[in-house]
């Protein structure tokens, strides 16, 4: 009976202490909700739709507030304003990597995605440093992505305009062209070290989905076989998984949304014509299709919360001192789905990137690719593809839905950190 009182004594002096340390460290740091001991504020979140909890705390207590996942405090920015604030004028500041999924036991704070100080600045530096080296944002990019485009067509005509699901094939394009400029060679899409590549890459994004864990990251060597190695595999998951998510998510938008596929062909035909393979100097001639693939960009909102950034050093920020190394969640969402800059943000409507001339209408809450100093390595890589896949894709074959395209479901599955849509087949008819 003694052993159990102590036991019980002993348990509750750790939960008070527990308890103690979260609110003694609150004093300075943004408010919100009331933590419970050991478990913070896990248990006041929908962890099915993260963005809706955020929005929904966003409403009492303002755009800068605290919640504890466990013992670890995280402050959260919510809407553009305070967005911008931290990640794009004190860009500085907020650059550090926070907590992620399982990427201290995997990763190891090695690579450019995953790691932090002096290795990630220069890790960074010369990842772009070499993709420039190798072609990026050059005409021999270009080329590769266009053929590419042709490689894909060419598979979806061996479909003969059946039922398909595009999941795989759309994977593949996106990854061909990070082996074309990583190893100068691009893959037939059955080969078997390809589909080796294409497993690894499945199975990393299975690994971001896992819950968040602790993370350390004291060595300050870059240059190793073990950093380099994963700055390559950091290359291929983000210019593979987001691209073909992006691709697949837009395809079903266009299903649900026939008029749009029409007057993006209409444009197509105008600008390109039907044989004449597209080129990046079109996309300034086609102001419609530019503002469908923003939307697309907008409505897929891949990312909500982006990855967590951390602050590299003690911040005064709004009013509230933020100590260094603290945890940052930045809700994309808020700012891709702000009711006053996007009208009804729930509805997936390409006028949100046109004037009233029909011009492209340039947006800064456009933050698909996030902003600041951890702004996508590979964004400029990342528009070109979904411009030439999307538009070869349109150019090539009408796109037909096996239901009822009122029947669609558009909305988003979160899948750990991403969002992806629902599964669904679809019929690509050449024209």
């Amino acid at each position: 009976m003694d052993l159990a009182v102590a036991l019980v004594l002993c348990l509750c002096s750790l939960l008070l202490l527990s308890f103690w340390k979260q609110s003694s460290g609150r004093g300075k740091l943004p408010p919100g909700p009331t933590p419970l001991p050991i478990l913070g504020n896990i248990l006041q979140l929908d962890v099915e739709d993260i963005s809706k909890s955020l929005t929904n705390l966003s409403k009492v207590y303002g755009p800068v507030f605290t919640l504890y996942f466990g013992m670890k405090p995280m402050v959260v920015l919510h809407g553009y304003e305070a967005v911008k604030e931290a990640l794009t004028d004190l860009g500085e500041e907020f650059s550090g990597r926070g907590h992620l999924p399982v990427s201290e036991k995997v990763r190891k704070g090695h690579g450019v995605i995953f790691s932090n100080g002096k290795r990630w600045k220069e890790t960074r530096r010369f990842s772009l440093m070499t993709l420039r080296n190798l072609g990026m944002g050059k005409r021999s990019i270009e080329d590769r992505v266009q053929e590419e485009a042709r490689c894909l067509v060419e598979e979806l005509r061996k479909t003969n305009g059946l039922p398909c699901d595009p999941t795989f094939i759309l994977g593949c394009a996106p990854c061909n062209v990070i082996c074309s400029i990583i190893f100068q060679n691009r893959f037939e899409y059955k080969d078997q070290i390809f589909l080796g590549i294409m497993k690894i890459f499945n199975e990393n994004v299975r690994i971001l989905s896992s819950p968040w864990l602790q993370e350390k990251d004291n060595q300050e060597l870059v240059y190793t076989a073990e950093n380099l190695a994963n700055t390559i595999l950091d290359l291929f998951v983000a210019g593979t998984e987001t691209t073909s998510t992006t691709l697949r998510y837009g395809l079903l938008l266009l299903l649900k949304h026939p008029e749009v596929i029409a007057k993006v062909q209409e444009e197509i035909d105008r600008v390109i014509g039907r044989h004449r393979i597209p080129c990046m100097q079109d996309r300034s001639h086609m102001p419609y299709t530019d503002a469908v693939i923003h939307e697309i960009q907008r409505y897929a909102d891949l990312l909500p919360t982006s990855l967590p950034h951390a602050v590299t050093r003690d911040i005064k920020f709004r009013n509230y001192l933020i100590p260094k190394g603290t945890d940052i969640l930045t809700s994309l969402t808020s700012v891709l789905r702000d009711d006053k800059e996007f009208p009804n943000p729930g509805v997936f409507d390409p006028g949100h990137f046109l004037d009233e001339s029909g011009n492209f209408r340039r947006s800064d809450y456009f933050m698909a690719f996030s902003t600041g100093k951890r702004v996508c390595v590979g964004e400029g890589l990342a528009r070109m593809e979904l411009f030439l896949f999307l538009t070869t894709i349109l150019q090539k074959f009408t796109l037909k839905s096996v239901v009822d395209p009122k029947d669609l479901d558009t909305t988003s599955v979160v899948n750990g950190l991403i969002s992806v849509p629902p599964f669904y087949q679809l019929c690509f008819i050449p024209v």
